[in-house]
């Protein structure tokens, strides 16, 4: 599914406002098909809400807001939307093959579909690299075998969208570089399209295409490259910082 515009995510005015305050502040972005983009900037910026918002998770919505061609939150989006969200959202006391087991049997209920979903767990437990921790308990494994099963649970049913928040913050960079290589295998290999969020600005560099965010609104929208050169800076985070206190500087005159 796509929207006319061949985005897999378009927003338009896109506005949420959580008591006084107004979290994202009339967005404007697209998200490309089949390509990694990355959502950076720091804590507290809206990235999760951002987030929330496109899987349909995400309350008083306001603007446009399209997902493969749909409203964000339809019914139809369930199985071609994976999230993965900052903490890991699986069951401790069930095995890392029962949770998927579990979170297969809601994609595809009924016995009919018993050798798709053994083929799908199959599938993801060797995507994230966990198949020889496939019978050990969810509560025994360390922080980053357990980002790995939320991220194979969101790889089941193979998903046109991935929405990943933090998916490596705290894991060590070996399992960061590892990550990002499936990331990129996925996009390449299958066309799925991958929102990645990040506080980490030297991931920036392993994306396609970043929107870089701050206080709510989108700085910047563009490729790594494009991004360093309009701010003649070396690096991504050099480039950020050169926009905020651009953005800072036009507020000073404004007022």
């Amino acid at each position: 599914m796509m929207n006319s515009s061949g985005a897999a995510v378009e927003a338009r005015g896109l506005t949420v406002v959580r008591g006084n305050r107004t979290v994202l502040r009339g967005l404007d972005f697209t998200v490309r098909p089949g390509r990694i983009t990355g959502l950076l900037g720091p804590s507290g910026c809206g990235k999760s809400t951002l987030m929330r918002a496109v899987v349909g998770t995400q309350a008083k919505v306001a603007g446009t807001l399209l997902v493969l061609g749909s409203p964000a939150g339809h019914a139809t989006l369930r199985p071609c939307v994976g999230y993965v969200t900052q903490d890991p959202s699986v069951y401790a006391d069930l095995t890392v093959r029962q949770n998927l087991d579990y979170f297969a049997a809601i994609l595809r209920p009924g016995r009919r579909h018993r050798d798709a979903r053994r083929a799908d767990v199959a599938r993801v437990l060797a995507e994230v690299d966990l198949a020889d921790r496939a019978d050990a308990l969810a509560g025994a494994l360390s922080g980053g075998q357990l980002a790995r099963v939320s991220l194979a649970v969101a790889l089941l049913g193979t998903p046109e969208l991935l929405v990943l928040d933090e998916p490596t913050v705290g894991l060590d960079p070996v399992l960061r570089r590892d990550l990002w290589n499936l990331f990129h295998r996925l996009a390449d290999e299958h066309g799925t399209t991958l929102l990645v969020s990040s506080h980490v600005m030297d991931e920036a560099e392993r994306c396609h295409r970043l929107l870089l965010m701050r206080e709510g609104a989108i700085l910047a929208d563009g490729t790594p490259g494009a991004l360093r050169t309009a701010a003649r800076a070396d690096t991504v985070e050099a480039a950020f910082l050169h926009l905020v206190d651009r953005a800072a500087t036009r507020q000073e005159t404004a007022e």
